[in-house]
């Protein structure tokens, strides 16, 4: 058999059809487990080092424009390449195949724990499960941080942003914006003291000739056209409008679907430096303004989402679900309908940003191939992002080590000294022994499981 010219570093690899990208994009959505560093990395071995699609320099001029987009980076990526190859068609199957399997999983979990819940053995997973997502947020906020805050007036800025959320319940939005302007004037002004991170700059890795080199000429679908941008707009907002005016029809303004459509849509603008940040809104919202599910549900809803394949993310999948459950949008006895309506609203709302910020900067992108201006403002965004995770730690950790406390009682009921030591014993697993999210998960769900049914024997 001859040798492919996959495996030939001495010149490009052959075209690549349609078919073998979606075959690429479907096994993705399977497999990217790792949140995003950990799937932008498999993209990265996948089709610069190993496939030659793209080349070093093209695949980090499409993360950087990701990365300063509001939205999950590693699905707009996968749009992004997908659309660079073969056009709207690619880009569209390439973000709904990342996706599909972590919904379809998400759906089927939710569900689940809905209706089995409070089955013993499922119960004491969960038990277990809530502590280890504690530290996986508090271990989320230490890997942040310790990239992000490089100087003291970074460390300010975070500790100004957990006492806004936490004291004074500032709005997670207005805590971005103000953000975003201090970056703008502190980069004007101490230039040094907002210097992005680190970042994606080009390695200056070769792994051969590419399919898109790096000077290999802009394709036709990729080029810049007004006309191209206007309709692509106009497409978006229709699809925005038109899906808006089925769920007014359904429930009126006011109407459960319709919220979630209103506040997700939100949610999608402002998911800038990852999943973990856009949570603390998410919980304002799903939790605090809404009551579209609990405290509680939420631990379990951000549990479900580490251990699908998708971006983390899709937990607004399960939020949507549970509140389209609870509200009894199709009446009592169809909950489930419900459910899955309200699922897919959320999932529908939050990602249709992230398809058209690609379709309509992807060219002028392409065209420009320069740095883009906003390192400061996404610098400061960043450093409040780190107090914000810190208080959706604490308001986790509190739920988890006293679940019957209230506002009122802050630390009524009995403490739970066995989650506090879970927790430990997680947080301790994924800083010191760097054991994945995934087998922490599971380690702790066994250990929650077997406390529930040792509980009654040793009178705990």
């Amino acid at each position: 058999m001859a040798k492919s010219t996959a495996d030939d570093t001495s010149k490009a690899p052959n075209p690549v059809s349609f078919g073998e990208a979606f075959r690429y994009w479907l096994k993705l959505g399977f497999v990217s487990f790792g949140g995003p560093a950990g799937q932008i990395s498999m993209m990265h071995h996948d089709l610069v080092e190993r496939r030659r699609w793209i080349s070093e320099h093209r695949f980090l001029h499409a993360l950087n424009y990701c990365m300063v987009l509001p939205g999950p980076e590693a699905i707009q990526l996968a749009i992004y390449i997908g659309w660079l190859m073969h056009g709207v068609l690619g880009g569209l199957i390439a973000g709904i195949l990342f996706l599909l399997p972590s919904l379809v999983l998400l759906i089927s979990l939710s569900w689940v724990y809905l209706v089995f819940g409070d089955v013993p053995s499922v119960a004491g997973v969960l038990y277990g499960i809530k502590p280890a997502v504690t530290a996986i947020v508090v271990f989320a906020a230490y890997r942040i941080g310790s990239k992000a805050l490089k100087n003291g007036v970074l460390w300010g800025l975070s500790a100004a942003a957990f006492v806004a959320i936490f004291a004074f319940d500032v709005p997670f939005p207005y805590i971005v914006l103000a953000a975003a302007v201090l970056g703008y004037v502190g980069g004007q002004i101490l230039p040094d003291k907002f210097k992005s991170g680190g970042g994606h700059g080009a390695s200056g890795k070769g792994y051969g000739p590419a399919l898109i080199d790096d000077h290999t000429p802009v394709p036709d679908h990729a080029r810049f056209r007004w006309s191209r941008i206007l309709l692509f707009l106009v497409v978006g907002v229709a699809l925005w409008l038109v899906t808006m005016a089925v769920l007014y029809s359904q429930g009126g303004w006011q109407g459960t679907l319709a919220q979630m459509g209103w506040f997700f849509t939100k949610a999608a603008f402002l998911t800038i430096g990852g999943a973990y940040a856009v949570l603390p809104y998410v919980y304002q919202g799903g939790v605090e303004h809404y009551g579209w599910l609990t405290g509680l549900q939420m631990i379990d809803g951000l549990a479900l989402g580490e251990t699908t394949p998708g971006p983390l993310i899709m937990v607004v999948t399960y939020v949507g679900y549970i509140g389209g459950w609870t509200k009894q949008v199709f009446g009592p006895e169809q909950l489930a309908l419900g459910g899955l309506a309200g699922a897919m609203v959320a999932t529908f709302f939050t990602f249709l940003p992230s398809f058209l910020f690609i379709l309509i900067g992807g060219p002028a992108i392409e065209a420009s191939r320069h740095d883009l201006k906003l390192a400061a403002p996404l610098t400061a965004i960043t450093a409040a992002v780190v107090g914000v995770i810190i208080n959706l730690a604490v308001f986790f950790a509190w739920h988890v080590l006293w679940p019957q406390a209230t506002t009122a009682a802050p630390f009524a009921g009995t403490f739970e000294w066995f989650s506090a030591l879970v927790g430990v014993a997680a947080f301790i697993a994924l800083w010191r022994y760097k054991v994945g999210v995934i087998t922490v998960i599971g380690a702790c769900g066994l250990a929650g499981l077997a406390y529930t049914f040792a509980r009654p024997l040793i009178g705990a």
